[in-house]
């Protein structure tokens, strides 16, 4: 059978490609690996990987290369220590692809390990641009290391094409967030406040805030923005994601944890998990903050998402997304918006710029067809040059 070896590295991403790992497990021609890495192995982010085995995979590799720091030294150790650690893992689980999705930096050090062990790449979520973080450059080297890609949207495949990959590897599949809304039954209410221990009120807000890594203070200064606007806020509820452990996270969650202290409104969560975090898409009103999940799963929901400063500028954006500065007042004012009955009305008709669901069968699909004898020689495709841009 052909092993397909799938990576993970964050909650998050975990959440977008379960539905592929469950897949290439289903399928008799496939035999699924799994490697997880990084922020799933911390205690301090919740020890995720538990989340994995409760779901029924096995894991294959677990592979320590977090750093209890989070300077720019930090991460860029944390990136040798997973090139050497997937080096070893790669030869001896001997996959014959590599899946890995979108732009943190244990799917470049994975990358690299298997681009010079001539080990077949298929990339997911490639083409996107978040011209605000280092992700956008990390997100671009993988597409140059991997074979084939797995794009959202057609101005994704273009952007891929554009890169210098062939027309014939690059495969439209649409955005995987929505699969798991429509595959996850969703708590009601009531059940889960009881799984929170939190209560929800007038108003409900699901804030997700990480490190901005291209800004000068890693984007400390706009996350005391976001809690002095949140502060001034009125009869609403907060349920707040901590940080990822890019550069300066820890700091903001200190952040976080301060405020909640102070503020019995509010309530902190290293890890909500994907059942619960959905569930609470439904409920709130909206999502505050720079996280892709205001962008690719909560219009899905029909949901305004303020979209906080330029983490995330240049993905797609559909109506429902409120972009405002980093500032408190234009924050504050942004959240107001989103209550006008003017903007309540146009969420009614928003639709999802990442599709509907199919994604992760597609890809699945795909993958049993792809050979896989590991030919990784590419010739650079000289896209024609666009007119229409």
């Amino acid at each position: 059978m052909k092993k397909i070896c799938v990576i993970s590295g964050a909650r998050s991403e975990y959440g977008q490609l379960r539905w592929i790992m469950q897949g290439i497990k289903d399928d008799p021609e496939l035999h699924l690996q799994v490697i997880v890495t990084g922020m799933h192995l911390s205690p301090e982010f919740g020890l995720t990987y538990l989340d994995i085995e409760r779901d029924g995979f096995v894991i294959d590799k677990k592979l320590e290369i977090l750093l209890s720091s989070d300077t720019a030294a930090g991460v860029s150790k944390s990136v040798g220590l997973g090139t050497i650690a997937f080096a070893d893992a790669f030869f001896d689980l001997k996959p014959d692809i590599i899946l890995l999705l979108g732009d943190r930096f244990e799917a470049f050090a994975a990358a690299t390990a298997a681009m010079i062990s001539g080990i077949p790449i298929a990339h997911v979520h490639g083409g996107e641009v978040t011209q605000g973080a280092i992700d956008d450059v990390i997100r671009h080297a993988l597409t140059k290391m991997s074979f084939w890609h797995f794009v959202s949207a057609e101005e994704y495949r273009q952007r891929v094409i554009q890169l210098g990959e062939s027309p014939k590897r690059v495969f439209l599949c649409g955005g995987l967030g929505v699969d798991a809304i429509k595959r996850i039954p969703l708590l009601d209410r009531d059940t889960l406040e009881a799984s929170l221990g939190f209560s929800f009120g007038e108003r409900n807000l699901l804030i997700t805030f990480h490190p901005v890594t291209l800004a000068q203070d890693g984007g400390l200064g706009q996350m005391d923005e976001l809690l002095a606007a949140l502060d001034s806020l009125k009869n609403t509820h907060l349920i707040i994601t901590r940080p990822n452990a890019d550069v300066g996270g820890r700091e903001m969650t200190r952040m976080v944890e301060k405020f909640v202290t102070e503020h019995p409104n509010a309530k902190a969560f290293t890890s909500l998990g994907q059942q619960r975090y959905l569930s609470c898409l439904a409920q709130v009103d909206a999502v505050v903050g720079n996280s892709s999940s205001g962008l690719t799963e909560a219009p899905s929901f029909m949901k305004a998402t303020v979209n906080i400063g330029e983490r995330q500028l240049g993905r797609l954006k559909a109506k429902s997304v409120i972009d405002c500065p980093p500032t408190r007042v234009d924050i504050k004012a942004a959240v107001e918006k989103l209550y006008t009955p003017v903007f309540q009305t146009i969420l009614q008709t928003v639709q999802n710029p990442y599709g509907g669901a199919g994604a992760s069968d597609l890809i699945v699909e795909t993958l049993r067809k792809l050979d896989s004898h590991k030919n990784v020689k590419k010739i650079f495709y000289d896209a024609p040059i666009r007119t229409d841009v």
